[in-house]
């Protein structure tokens, strides 16, 4: 796949408490903030959050099964967490190609997570080798 400069791709997912369950499973965090209802609704936020690198593991998804896709490799990602992921939101994730090399198939994304209320949750660049 040839990438240029201004190509998007955007995936849109629930984040359903099954997924945040299974997340926790993977990574091993079980904050209760992320999984207990009643404990979540002591917390600033009143009501369950998706894990942050939950959020950023989308992005990844994004990039590694269809844009630019199979074969893609991660190379470096920034990251920043500026507003919450709820339980049972839909977000959308985006992945803007902002510089290509001339000279191999190495492309710097701006990577995008907006969250149920259309609220940037999380952000950064992606730098990838794409075939």
């Amino acid at each position: 796949m040839a990438l240029s400069v201004g190509q998007k791709a955007t995936r849109c997912t629930e984040v359903t408490p099954e997924l945040v369950r299974r997340f926790a499973d993977v990574c091993g965090d079980f904050n209760p903030v992320h999984l207990d209802a009643t404990f979540a609704a002591t917390t600033p936020f009143g009501r369950p959050i998706a894990h942050g690198m939950l959020g950023a593991s989308l992005i990844s998804g994004l990039l590694g099964s269809e844009f630019p896709g199979p074969g893609t490799i991660y190379f470096e990602q920034s990251l920043k967490f500026s507003k919450p992921v709820f339980v049972g939101d839909t977000v959308t994730t985006t992945a803007e190609v902002v510089w290509v090399r001339d000279d191999k198939p190495i492309a710097r994304l701006r990577t995008v997570v907006t969250n149920g209320q259309g609220e940037v949750a999380v952000e950064g660049e992606a730098v990838v080798r794409f075939v």
